[in-house]
């Protein structure tokens, strides 16, 4: 078994939970946080449950996923870290993708760096992961400078078909 709960300095990286669903819903409504995902588009409190769902069949049928985070100091839910297979880019796979997404009200605080940083080390060091992927929309600085604080290099710009954004491809060394 994996290990599926982690501690960092300010947060708790974990599985999902019932009430994770409301503040998950409450970030993926919020037009600034979905800016840079997929077509820019909000979505609903059904598909944030539903996110959610598949997030946690990922952990079920592969041993990793997608960690709730939250902030030690006060339990509430930040957003997500962790790894997933990025089905929607087929010309990377056999890969697996880390991935983030974080309430506006956590960023430029540095959360998104802490987590992924240790969700890295846990694709790596626990699961034995190879290369890993990050993938973020062309303008989406944010997410270049949390991938390059991880030390992952460039790999290539190519297009997200189920969108038709241009997209920038990162990978472990």
């Amino acid at each position: 078994m994996t290990q599926q709960e982690i501690e960092t300095e300010r947060l708790l990286m974990r599985r999902w939970r019932e009430d994770d669903k409301t503040p998950f819903a409450a970030i993926c409504a919020d037009p600034h946080v979905m800016k840079w995902i997929g077509t820019g588009e909000t979505r609903s409190p059904e598909q944030a449950a539903e996110a959610i769902r598949s997030f946690e069949m990922e952990w079920h049928t592969k041993g990793y996923g997608l960690f709730a985070v939250e902030l030690k100091e006060t339990g509430g839910l930040l957003g997500f870290t962790g790894l997933s297979t990025p089905y929607f880019l087929p010309e990377v796979l056999p890969v697996v993708e880390i991935g983030w997404r974080f309430a506006k009200q956590s960023w430029g605080r540095g959360y998104a760096t802490e987590a992924a940083k240790t969700a890295l080390a846990f694709g790596q060091n626990d699961i034995g992961l190879g290369t890993i992927v990050g993938i973020y929309q062309t303008g989406n600085r944010a997410s270049q400078r949390v991938m390059e604080k991880l030390g992952m290099v460039f790999d290539r710009e190519t297009v997200d078909p189920t969108c038709g954004r241009a997209v920038r491809v990162y990978r472990t060394k």
